[in-house]
C-alpha cells in the first residue's frame, strides 16, 4: 500500500494545527521534523511525550524522524553528529517511528567529491552500526550540495555499504535541482533501494520548486514504473512552495493542500490505491 506523510512543519509551527491539517486532508502520516518551533531532536523528553499523546489522539502515525544528521560539512566534526543520531534514534522508539532521514554531509565547494569518498563512508557507516538491530531503517535523501547528491553517487553510498539499514529517499526535485532528470539517469540505478518518496518537484534550469508534475522530476514515468515494479511505501509531501530553505522549507496550510491535490492526483491518473493509514485513536 502507498501511504501518505508529510513535513508538516510546512503547514503551521503549532503540532496541533498541523495534525488538523492533515487530518482534513486525508494524510494519516507525519514526518516529524519540528513543532512548537523546535527541531524535533531538540524537543525535550516532556514535549516528545506530549506531541506523541497529541497525535496519539488525533489518530496520525509518525512514518519517518526527518533528522538533519549528515546534513554539515564533511571536514567539520563528527561528534556532535552521533549525539544527535543518538537522540534521533531514541525519539524514533518512542514515536515509533520505522525511518531516521540521513543525509551524507557537505562537499566544501570546489572539491572533488571523490576526496572525500571515504570519510563519507566511514560516518555513514558508523551510523549504520549504531542502527543496525534497533528496529529502525536509515533513510539517505539526495539534498544538493552532499557527497550523494547525484543518482551515481548515491549508488555508490548505497551499493559500498550494502546494508538493508540504510535505504534512499527518492527525492526527484533535489536531483533536478543539480541537474538530473531524474527517471532517464537515477530511477534504473537506485530504484532496488528506494523505501520511501520525498514528494515535490522542481524545473530544470531555475531549479524552482513546484507541486509534484509540474516541474522536471518525471513524476509520471517514476509513478508508472514503480507500480509495475509493485513498489509500497510512504509518500512524504515536503512541498517547499513559500520557502525553500538549506535546512528546511515552508508552504502554510493552502499551499501544502494544493501540493497534496496534486500528487493525489497523479496517484489517481496511474491508478495507484493510496491509504492515509494513521492508527484509530488510542492505538499507537
Amino acid at each position: 500500500m502507498w501511504r501518505l506523510s508529510g513535513f508538516a512543519d510546512e503547514i503551521d509551527p503549532d503540532l496541533g494545527v498541523q495534525a488538523e491539517t492533515l487530518l482534513a486532508l486525508g494524510v494519516g502520516h507525519l514526518e516529524f521534523r519540528a513543532a512548537w518551533g523546535k527541531n524535533v531532536l531538540a524537543l525535550d523528553d516532556e514535549e516528545i511525550d506530549r506531541a506523541g499523546r497529541l497525535l496519539g489522539e488525533a489518530g496520525i502515525a509518525v512514518s519517518s524522524i526527518a533528522s538533519p544528521v549528515g546534513k554539515s560539512g564533511i571536514t567539520e566534526p563528527f561528534e556532535p553528529h552521533l549525539e544527535a543520531f543518538a537522540r534521533a534514534m531514541e525519539v524514533a522508539g518512542r514515536l515509533g517511528a520505522p525511518f531516521i532521514r540521513i543525509f551524507s554531509f557537505y562537499i566544501p565547494a570546489g572539491d572533488d567529491p571523490a576526496a572525500h569518498r571515504e570519510a563519507v563512508l566511514e560516518r555513514l557507516g558508523t551510523l549504520v552500526e549504531e542502527a543496525r538491530g534497533r528496529g529502525v531503517t536509515l533513510l539517505h535523501e539526495n539534498e544538493k550540495g552532499i557527497y550523494g547528491d547525484t543518482p551515481a553517487r548515491c549508488h555508490d553510498l548505497l551499493s559500498a555499504i550494502d546494508d538493508p539499514t540504510l535505504r534512499a529517499a527518492w527525492d526527484p526535485a533535489n536531483f533536478v535541482q543539480v541537474g538530473v532528470r531524474p527517471f532517464d539517469e537515477g530511477w534504473e540505478m537506485l530504484r532496488p533501494y528506494v523505501d520511501y518518496l520525498h514528494v515535490k518537484d522542481a524545473r530544470l534550469g531555475t531549479g524552482e520548486v513546484t507541486v509534484a508534475g509540474a516541474g522536471d522530476g518525471q513524476w509520471p514515468e517514476t509513478l508508472a514504473a514503480m507500480r509495475a515494479d509493485g513498489w509500497q511505501g510512504f509518500c512524504s509531501l515536503e512541498p517547499h512552495l513559500a520557502l525553500a530553505g538549506e535546512r528546511s522549507g515552508f508552504s502554510g496550510p493552502d499551499l501544502f493542500r494544493q501540493a497534496t491535490e496534486a500528487f493525489v492526483a497523479l496517484l489517481d491518473e496511474h491508478d495507484i490505491a493510496h491509504d492515509a493509514g494513521g492508527p484509530p485513536p488510542g492505538e499507537r
